[in-house]
């Protein structure tokens, strides 16, 4: 049988909320897998509540769990914990990050998970780490950028740091994850063994530090990283420009520096002894934003990319969140992407980042309805009947919400 993608075959429990751990069961189910969402009575995950909200369907929510199949437990109920037991028993991946120890204390620690199943590989992603000084503090995205040190990167030297308005630490540690899990199922595919996976944001923050971290140890400390506003600390041109009506970023490396300054028409400047290698082009950065935005100053932006993109000079426009959604580019490669929720109507979603050349079609996912499989998920893998099932809904065991008249459901069983 043609896998429908590349982790077709594989089965994920998935009891992670937000956007961290949802960003790894999202891209998993983009890649095929089963993944079956376990929300917490009563409510579920708490983005359900996250605007935009259209027919109480959330935005938020439909972006990051399309096409995961969703159960609503209450673990806490000595047989909601049992149904879940059965479910570790048939699936490859248990994936968490609720704080650490938390899962524990609901009764589905490592130990126990791998007793159920020692074959399953387990991944909790949080914002320290399961272990360290930090670990058993609550934590978010801007919490773990902080402590990393690249919040103290971004801002006006003179002024204090700012933060972006981006779940990067969030959606970087879930891709991490996922790089670990699949690593982790190719091991198990080898040796026969689970194992357990500990990711953090943290940790995935601290990743990201490509020249601070290296340039501060390997200089004795002669170097020490800053903020450095709009232009960098290590490298020049490398910044933003202004134009009349906008900004570019532009970054100029030494082979750019001379097909710059023929733009500029200052050829002048190629190999003008101040200006001919980085570190004095960085000495006297102040100097060069001044030259190069004196130039831009006689340009409209579009005119001025057009002009340094002919030079092939790295350049790109700051486009708005509205610009970068109509942009061409984008748009055609599916950057940003048109989907149809059945309950939310159109909505423009961040495309899939994972190209295959063996699966370059993209499948038809749906946002699962609070507990709409239940019955599919526990009936087909548990083989509870429905009255079964009917009578752990009455002792609120597990719950599923309505789903409005006309809207049909996704459910197969």
């Amino acid at each position: 049988m043609t896998p429908k993608h590349i982790l077709d075959g594989y089965r994920f429990l998935d009891f992670t909320q937000y956007l961290a751990g949802p960003t790894t069961s999202r891209l998993a189910v983009e890649m095929g897998a089963e993944v079956i969402k376990v929300e917490l009575m009563p409510a579920g995950d708490p983005v359900r509540l996250l605007p935009h909200r259209r027919n109480n369907r959330s935005g938020y929510y439909i972006q990051q769990n399309r096409g995961k199949k969703g159960v609503c437990v209450d673990i806490r109920n000595p047989k909601g914990l049992e149904l879940i037991k059965g479910l570790i028993k048939e699936c490859d991946v248990l994936l968490e990050n609720f704080a650490p120890g938390a899962i524990g204390r609901l009764g589905l620690s490592y130990d126990v998970v791998k007793e159920i199943n020692p074959e399953i590989i387990m991944c909790s992603i949080s914002a320290f780490g399961q272990t360290g000084p930090l670990s058993t503090l609550p934590g978010f995205d801007y919490i773990a950028m902080a402590v990393s040190g690249v919040m103290d990167m971004i801002g006006d030297p003179e002024q204090p740091p700012y933060f972006p308005m981006l779940g990067i630490g969030d959606v970087s540690a879930g891709v991490h994850a996922l790089a670990a899990i699949n690593g982790a199922l190719l091991y198990r595919h080898k040796t026969g063994k689970g194992q357990y996976i500990d990711i953090s944001l943290l940790d995935s923050y601290f990743h990201a530090h490509e020249i601070n971290v290296q340039a501060y140890s390997g200089s004795k400390g002669k170097i020490v990283p800053r903020r450095a506003g709009h232009h960098h600390y290590a490298a020049a041109p490398l910044g933003l420009f202004k134009c009349q009506d906008g900004f570019l970023f532009m970054v100029v490396m030494a082979r750019q520096w001379a097909p710059l300054c023929k733009a500029m028409g200052r050829e002048d400047l190629a190999e003008h002894p101040d200006y001919d290698t980085n570190l004095k082009r960085v000495e006297r950065k102040d100097e060069i934003v001044r030259i190069i935005e004196d130039w831009l100053s006689n340009y409209k932006r579009d005119d001025a990319l057009k002009l340094l993109e002919d030079m092939h000079i790295p350049v790109a426009p700051v486009l708005s969140v509205p610009e970068a959604m109509e942009h061409p580019h984008l748009i055609e490669r599916e950057v940003v992407r048109t989907i149809e929720d059945r309950g939310y109507g159109e909505l423009q979603i961040p495309g899939v980042p994972l190209r295959f050349s063996e699966f370059p079609e993209k499948l038809d996912l749906q946002a699962p309805y609070l507990g709409e499989h239940n019955r599919e998920v526990f009936g087909n893998l548990l083989g509870l009947s429905d009255a079964e099932l009917e009578t752990f809904e009455q002792e609120e065991v597990i719950k599923a919400e309505m789903i409005p008249e006309g809207i049909e459901s996704v459910a197969s069983r």
